[in-house]
């Protein structure tokens, strides 16, 4: 299935086929993103840039944004980042989320914008997993920015490693 979704995707190209793609996982695989509505807003093979909205789905009684919500968008820009490289070097390539760790610094009274740009250094840790195929964990940071308030520094850091193993034949 997931091949399939890819080839429709690289169709439609960046960012529009990666948010059917997102759509699609979020819909079947991964139901608790669907439910927070991310949205890609850039993605290139260095950086991507996802957006959450600040909404009823997404608030905690305090009304900023809740942190589970936070944690799923951290999770999509870092796990969509790796996904874009996979795609474009080996399939048979899976990941997993090792660990996570968050420093909230302010609130999130806005709409949320999770940057991660660790992509090369995502490529290379997808290259030497398929050339090996023994498991290769690779730390992405990023950062979130309350959407108008970006002069104002992120809102929260977050580094979540990822770990990358190849399907066997």
């Amino acid at each position: 299935m997931m091949k399939t979704a890819f080839l429709a995707a690289d169709k439609l190209g960046s960012p529009k086929g990666d948010n059917v793609l997102l759509k699609l996982l979020g819909s079947t695989l991964i139901p608790s993103l669907g439910f927070v509505r991310p949205k890609i807003m850039r993605i290139d093979d260095e950086c991507i840039d996802v957006r959450i909205p600040l909404g009823r789905r997404s608030k905690n009684h305090l009304g900023s944004m809740y942190f589970g919500v936070l944690a799923a968008g951290a999770d999509t820009a870092a796990g969509f980042l790796a996904l874009r490289h996979i795609r474009q070097i080996s399939p048979d390539v899976v990941l997993i989320f090792k660990d996570f760790k968050a420093d909230f610094l302010s609130r999130v009274d806005g709409h949320a914008r999770f940057v991660c740009e660790a992509g090369e250094e995502i490529a290379g840790a997808v290259h030497q997993a398929e050339k090996t195929g023994e498991r290769v964990n690779v730390t992405a940071p990023l950062g979130c920015w309350v959407e108008g308030k970006e002069t104002q520094g992120p809102a929260a850091r977050f580094e979540l490693t990822i770990s990358l193993k190849k399907k066997p034949s």
